[in-house]
C-alpha cells in the first residue's frame, strides 16, 4: 500500500486528496481539504491573475503540500485547470508553485481537463452508469463530456464558469432581475454550441460535478456538514433546483452564507452556478441532475496510478 496525494488547482477552489492506493483502479481516501481562494478573481478583465489571488493560492498550496507530506504521501501530483491556462502571467505563478510550495504544478489543457474529470465521475458512480453527459462547473470554464459506453467519446470547454458569470453579471447584492436575465442571455448563446460539436449519448443521465452540482445537493440535503458519500448519486430535478435557486435569489450575500449546506466561500457565487446548471438542464431537455463528488481531482489521482502501474 503506498499513499499519494493529488490537487486541484480551480478558478475558484482548491482541493486535496490524500489516499493509498493498491493498484491503478482502486484506493482509499485518508484525507480531504478544499480551500476557496478565488485564484481567477478579476482575470477577465485584466487578463493577469491577481497579486492577491496569487497570495492566496500559494499559501493554501504550500498548507496542502506540507500536509500531504506530513502524511506520508510518497508522491503529490498537482494539476491547474481554467485560471492558470488563461492568465498572461502563468510561468510566474508555476514558478512560484514550485519554489514555495514545493508544488510542480501542471496546466491541464481543455482535453486532459475533461479526460479526467470523466475519470473520476465514472469512478465515483461505478460500472451502472456507461453513458451520461458530464457536466464540470467550474470558476472559468465549464466542461460537457459525453460519456459512452463506460468511455469518453468526446468534450467540449466553454469559457463560461460561476466567477466569470458572477463578475460580468450579477453586481447587485441580491442581483436584479434584469441582471439574471442578462446573465441567462449570455449563457444561453453560449451553450447552444455545444449540440454543434458534441455527440450526446442517447438515453443517458445528465451527471454534474464540481462545487456548484455537489453545493446544490449539500443544500437539498440539509448537510450541516459535507459528506461526499451522500452526495454522490443524489438526484436533482429540474424543479428543485429551480426552487433552490428562486430561494436563494431572494437572499443578500450575509444571509446566504448561513445557509445549511452551502460553503460561506462559495455564497457569492452560487446564484451564478444554479442559474448556469438551470439553463443547461433546459436546453437540453433534461428532466434531472445526478451528483458526483468524484470529479477532476480523483482523475487526477487515478491518471497519476495509471502511470506509475507496470506495463504487463
Amino acid at each position: 500500500m503506498t499513499r499519494y496525494a493529488a490537487i486541484d488547482v480551480g478558478t475558484n477552489t482548491i482541493r486535496l486528496l490524500v489516499a493509498d492506493a493498491e493498484d491503478s483502479r482502486t484506493y482509499r481516501p485518508v484525507f480531504q481539504d478544499q480551500v476557496v481562494t478565488r485564484l481567477g478573481e478579476r482575470l477577465q478583465e485584466t487578463t493577469l491573475l491577481a497579486a492577491g489571488a496569487v497570495e492566496r493560492t500559494i499559501a493554501v498550496l504550500q498548507r496542502f503540500a506540507e500536509t500531504a507530506k506530513a502524511m506520508g504521501a510518497k508522491e503529490v501530483v498537482a494539476v491547474a485547470t481554467s485560471a492558470a491556462r488563461e492568465a498572461n502571467n502563468q510561468r510566474e505563478f508555476l514558478d512560484r508553485a514550485r519554489r514555495e510550495a514545493g508544488v510542480e504544478l501542471q496546466v491541464a489543457s481543455e482535453e486532459t481537463e475533461a479526460t479526467l474529470t470523466a475519470l473520476g465521475v465514472s469512478h465515483a458512480l461505478g460500472p451502472a452508469w456507461p453513458d451520461m453527459l458530464i457536466i464540470d462547473i467550474g470558476g472559468g470554464s465549464t466542461e460537457f463530456i459525453s460519456f459512452k459506453q463506460a468511455r469518453p467519446a468526446g468534450h467540449i470547454s466553454l469559457p463560461i464558469g460561476v466567477v466569470k458569470i458572477t463578475e460580468a453579471f450579477l453586481k447587485t447584492d441580491p442581483p436584479t432581475a434584469e441582471e439574471f436575465e442578462a446573465a441567462s442571455h449570455s449563457l444561453r448563446e453560449a451553450i447552444d454550441q455545444v449540440p454543434v460539436s458534441l455527440e450526446m449519448p442517447k438515453g443517458g443521465a445528465l451527471v454534474g460535478t464540481a462545487g456548484t452540482p455537489t453545493t446544490l445537493a449539500a443544500i437539498d440535503l440539509a448537510l450541516g456538514t459535507y459528506d461526499g458519500t451522500r452526495v454522490t448519486g443524489h438526484r436533482l430535478s429540474r424543479g428543485r433546483i429551480q426552487e433552490l435557486f428562486a430561494y436563494l435569489c431572494t437572499l443578500p450575500l450575509a444571509e446566504r452564507r448561513h445557509v445549511v449546506g452551502l460553503e460561506p466561500a462559495r455564497a457569492d457565487v452560487i446564484l451564478a452556478g444554479a442559474l448556469l446548471t438551470r439553463e443547461i438542464m433546459q436546453l437540453f431537455g433534461f428532466d434531472a441532475l445526478t451528483v458526483s463528488d468524484g470529479g477532476l481531482r480523483e482523475g487526477i489521482l487515478l491518471h497519476h496510478l495509471a502511470r506509475r502501474e507496470p506495463a504487463p
